[in-house]
Order: C-alpha cells, then sequence, then structure tokens
C-alpha cells in the first residue's frame, strides 16, 4: 500500500493519476474526498491532513511506501508554515518509522536550507533534514525547481489580472528558475517508485535558465494576454500584500510570503541530469504551453 498526501495538488493530481491507471493500491491523505474527483472510488480515502497527527498515524497502518507531495506556501487557520511543512513532516516520519514504512519520498524545493530568507524554505529545509536522517530504509528527497502546468492557479491568476492594461511584477523580477512541467515531474515520481535502489536526493529542473519576469511574460502570452509588465519596489509589494492579508486573512487572492518566494532563485547545478537519471526529457515552457519562437521574448 503506497500512502499518498496532496494528492489534489498540481503534482498529486498527476501522480494519482498514473498509480491509479497503472492500478497501485493507493490511500489519499485529504480532507475533501471530493476534490479526487472521479478518483474517489478508484483509492482508499483517509480524512485528515498534516495538522492532525492522528490523522496521518492512522492513514499509515499497513503502508510500505509514502509519498510525501502536501506542502503550504501561506500560513493557514490550522497551522503556520513552520507547523505544517516542518514541523508536520517531521511528526510523519516519526509515525512512518513506527508503522515500517521502507520508503519515504520527499517533496522539497531547490535551493531549500536552514538560512534562507523565506519562511518555506526554511521549512522544508527543517524537514529535509527529519526525513534523510530518519530510520526509515530507502529515505529519498526530490526538489523540483518552480513546477507549473497549463491553466494552474498561478497562470489561471495572471490571466485575471491582465485584464488590467499593465501587469505588476513584484521586485525586479530577476530571481532565475529551472521552470519544470507538472506532469514531468509526475513521472520521475512514478520511475522512482519503480527504481530498485533510488538515491537520497534528486533535483528536478527544466532545460532552460529563465527569470521570474520572463516566466510571467511566457505565461501571458500562453493565455493570450501579453501585457506590459511594471516592476513594483518590493518594500511596496511587502507593505501592501501584509495590509491586504491582515484583512481578508486566508482569502487574501496573494501573501508577502508567497511573493517573496518569487525573488529566491531555484536552479540546480545539475540541470536535467537528475530527471534523465529517472528516464524522464523535462520539456521547454516552449513545448509545454505550445508557444512559436516569435512570441516568446528577447
Amino acid at each position: 500500500m503506497l500512502l499518498l498526501t496532496g494528492a489534489t495538488g498540481l503534482v498529486g493530481s498527476a501522480v494519482r493519476r498514473r498509480l491509479t491507471a497503472a492500478r497501485v493500491p493507493v490511500r489519499c491523505l485529504v480532507r475533501d474526498p471530493r476534490r479526487l474527483g472521479p478518483d474517489r472510488v478508484r483509492v482508499q480515502i483517509a480524512l485528515g491532513d498534516l495538522a492532525d497527527p492522528p490523522s496521518f498515524r492512522n492513514a499509515l497502518r499497513g503502508v510500505t511506501t509514502v509519498v510525501h507531495l502536501a506542502a503550504a506556501i501561506r500560513d493557514q487557520p490550522r497551522g503556520s508554515i513552520e507547523e505544517l511543512n516542518g514541523i508536520a513532516t517531521w511528526r510523519m516520519v516519526q509515525a512512518a518509522e513506527a508503522a515500517g514504512v521502507t520508503r519515504f519520498v520527499f517533496f522539497s524545493a531547490l535551493g531549500a536550507t536552514a538560512h534562507d530568507r523565506t519562511r518555506f524554505l526554511r521549512a522544508k529545509a527543517l524537514a529535509e533534514r527529519a526525513v534523510i536522517e530518519s530510520a526509515i530504509p530507502e529515505p529519498v528527497v526530490m526538489a523540483p525547481s518552480i513546477v507549473y502546468a497549463p491553466g494552474d492557479v498561478f497562470m489561471t491568476l495572471l490571466s485575471r489580472m491582465a485584464i488590467a492594461p499593465v501587469v505588476p511584477v513584484s521586485g525586479r523580477g530577476r530571481a532565475r528558475y529551472q521552470p519544470i512541467w507538472a506532469e514531468d515531474v509526475a513521472d520521475a515520481v512514478i520511475a522512482l517508485l519503480d527504481a530498485a535502489r533510488p538515491d537520497a536526493r534528486y533535483e528536478l529542473a527544466g532545460p532552460e535558465v529563465v527569470d521570474h519576469t520572463e516566466i510571467i511574460r511566457r505565461l501571458l502570452a500562453a493565455a493570450g494576454r501579453p501585457r506590459p509588465l511594471v516592476h513594483v519596489p518590493t518594500p511596496i509589494v511587502s507593505r501592501a500584500l501584509r495590509a491586504t492579508e491582515a484583512i481578508l486573512k486566508s482569502k487574501a487572492p496573494a501573501t508577502w510570503d508567497e511573493a517573496e518566494l518569487m525573488e529566491v532563485s531555484m536552479v540546480s547545478a545539475r540541470g536535467t541530469a537528475d530527471a534523465q537519471l529517472l528516464g524522464v526529457r523535462p520539456g521547454s515552457m516552449a513545448e509545454v504551453l505550445g508557444l512559436e519562437d516569435d512570441l516568446l521574448p528577447v
């Protein structure tokens, strides 16, 4: 039995589809089974979330493999970024050890360190350490760069913002990424699950190094709404988003913690080597989004 967390997320949905198509016994830890769509009758459902340790201890019964994709990039009513990413993963690892799990696959992020400027990446670094230093026989960390897909939440938000004549960009927009398609990431996860002796760490990156500004231009072009971009100084963005979050709480359309992540580079010196080691050739943004060469920014 395989336990999948984050089964309704961008990568988790793609992984779930592959597992159910291959008839792999899957148990999904979810708060709302309706978000599983038709797959809710094809998987076992464990009700709960990362803020409720007893729920995932029960979900681990009879499980030999865990794929832990669930994450939070903003504070939630049920827990902070640190609690839901760092502490919850540490507790899940402890429960997995007690349950006799033999392989624990944890999704981190490129560049996660204990001294990072962002709360999210610091929490991910703490979680990485908990996984690697555990007594689980096969702990594996997968660290992707920014993950995207046509029609994802970020692309949908940009499309809505493009109703205006210009689209704002937080800061200088110079942070660099190697964007990787969610479907390529899911293929890498499935290949890892089939591997007899996986490595302890895989860095998943696309074939191009592009900055934040260029990513936004490409996503707007793919949505059919190219717009001029206006760079907004970071202090102004920080104050505006913090004020919005104070008023709207969890309903805020964006938070400073999310915006700050887009000012931290996530690149791998290994490029696409780890993905190719798993038999996956990541596609470029142009290939995935169907962009013509003359639509790409120069």
